[in-house]
């Protein structure tokens, strides 16, 4: 499938890509597909590849904002920066979760060895990561939850679902349950315009959501 065929906005500054799951945004170091690899088909005719200003894990879909020439990339980097972008995701995670909606504040670090490689854990001394979320249904033992992430440290959202929420994320072969697609979608994006209102986008849930589509129609 042509990326250009998941273009959910686009005009002469900007370009918000509905990305599917399995497609790094950065081509991996063993190389292999990805969105750098693929990025003339996001050119549209212009000369200049579009840039983007943040990043999705791999087996995340949904919402990823590019910049199309330098003058929109430092204004959409200094809203990033500023903390002036909310993204909210949902997410399946593989267990009961308590309570309605809250505040999950646990400070994040890197650990690795060299059987596991590396991952991210709660670290009192680490990088402040804030994250708001609200439960939005549950059954058959499993929880569908809003996330927005008030900071962007890597790998997140599936570290506070695992040990703020105490239950990981369905398909996460690192924090949460493998097997399947990893069930995290970067649901919608809100970015302040230099000029005109705000630019909302929202991103169609993926296949591997359709048990929960009912839940937020």
């Amino acid at each position: 499938m042509n990326l250009e065929s998941r273009i959910l906005f686009v005009d002469g500054e900007v370009i918000v890509l509905d990305k599917p799951a399995g497609l790094p945004v950065d081509t991996p170091r063993r190389g292999g597909p990805s969105i750098e690899a693929r990025i003339e088909e996001l050119c549209l005719n212009y000369k200049q590849a579009p840039t983007p200003m943040h990043r999705l894990d791999q087996d995340t879909s949904g919402c990823l904002l590019f910049a199309r020439h330098q003058p929109a990339r430092r204004w959409f980097q200094q809203q990033f920066e500023g903390h002036a972008v909310e993204k909210t995701y949902l997410a399946v995670l593989g267990g009961e979760v308590e309570g309605e909606e809250g505040l999950i504040d646990l400070p994040l670090g890197k650990v690795s060895s060299a059987a596991a490689g590396w991952r991210m854990t709660h670290d009192a001394k680490g990088k402040e990561a804030r994250t708001r979320w609200r439960k939005v249904a549950s059954r058959d033992g499993k929880t569908l939850v809003e996330f927005v992430p008030e900071t962007g440290r890597t790998h997140q959202i599936r570290v506070h679902a695992r040990e703020g929420l105490g239950a990981g994320i369905v398909g996460d072969r690192v924090y949460g349950f493998p097997g399947g697609d990893m069930l995290l979608h970067a649901w919608k994006l809100a970015v302040p315009r230099k000029k005109g209102p705000i630019l909302s986008v929202t991103a169609p849930l993926p296949e591997s959501f359709a048990d929960w589509a009912d839940d937020v129609a």
